[in-house]
């Protein structure tokens, strides 16, 4: 054994641990592990390992947060509620970009001014990340795109989506605010491709960007669950469901007098 363990290069102690470790499996750890899959499918994802922890100590089961915690990284489950969707800050590729649109929200044509943003939605073990651009005259989503990272592949679909589904119009002006996925390089070649012109807001102003951050702020509170979506094709079709249905066709809006987005288009 000692000639095998040196042609293998492994440590004599190593394999006689190894060799003298427990087989059996213990029914504790198995009740264990079993409580904290019910506990977490329980609150549809959103208990983090505190919270586990401290139902299944109310149960009878007694788990600290660090071994809850583990047992969870067994099940390969995380919560929701962790704050896993902080969006990179802008490195050396970061320009200034004038905030030509100064917020004079109040369009009167379509293909006027376009907004863009990225937020974020839980699907089931991850973040996904939702660009949306939207046409200021009627509120209305014409382009998204959906992905696993915030990065300016994201944005770019998204605006292309856009630009082709409203027929490639000219002298569109496009308003974001200063994340990086706006002020890459290859983001704003793509604006100069389709002839747009870039306007940014002021660095840490939500307000110069607010119906984008309204936006949002309804498809989360109207229509996304809680605890989020169970997978991401879950989220990308529900998330379609609510843009091109209910928000557009349906939902009214009070900047449009009442009217859907779709509506006040076919007035106008």
């Amino acid at each position: 054994m000692t000639r095998l363990c040196q042609v293998f290069g492994v440590h004599r102690s190593s394999f006689k641990y190894w060799k003298q470790r427990p087989t059996a499996i213990k029914p504790e750890h198995v009740q264990k592990l079993s409580k904290v899959k019910e506990l977490f499918n329980a609150s549809r994802g959103s208990a983090g390992a505190r919270s586990i922890a401290e139902m299944a100590t109310a149960q009878g089961v007694k788990l600290s947060r660090y071994l809850a915690a583990k047992y969870m990284r067994l099940l390969d489950v995380e919560s929701c509620q962790q704050p896993r969707h902080s969006y990179k800050k802008g490195g050396a590729e970061h320009v200034d970009v004038p905030n030509l649109l100064d917020r004079q929200f109040a369009v009167v044509e379509p293909n006027q001014v376009w907004c863009g943003d990225v937020t974020y939605i839980w699907t089931g073990s991850r973040w996904a990340y939702l660009a949306v651009v939207m046409d200021l005259f009627a509120r209305k989503p014409v382009g998204w795109a959906m992905s696993f990272s915030p990065d300016s592949e994201l944005t770019c679909k998204a605006l292309s989506h856009a630009f082709e589904s409203r027929g490639r119009p000219e002298g569109v002006m496009f308003h974001s605010d200063q994340g990086s996925h706006y002020t890459s390089r290859k983001f704003r070649q793509l604006l100069w491709r389709c002839q747009i012109t870039q306007s940014m807001s002021r660095r840490g102003n939500c307000w110069d960007n607010s119906p984008m951050e309204r936006f949002f702020r309804s498809l989360k509170t109207e229509w996304v669950p809680t605890a989020g979506y169970g997978s991401f094709a879950q989220a990308e079709r529900e998330i379609l469901e609510y843009m091109l249905g209910y928000y557009s066709q349906l939902r009214p809006h009070h900047y449009n007098g009442g009217l859907a987005p779709n509506e006040t288009e076919r007035r106008y």
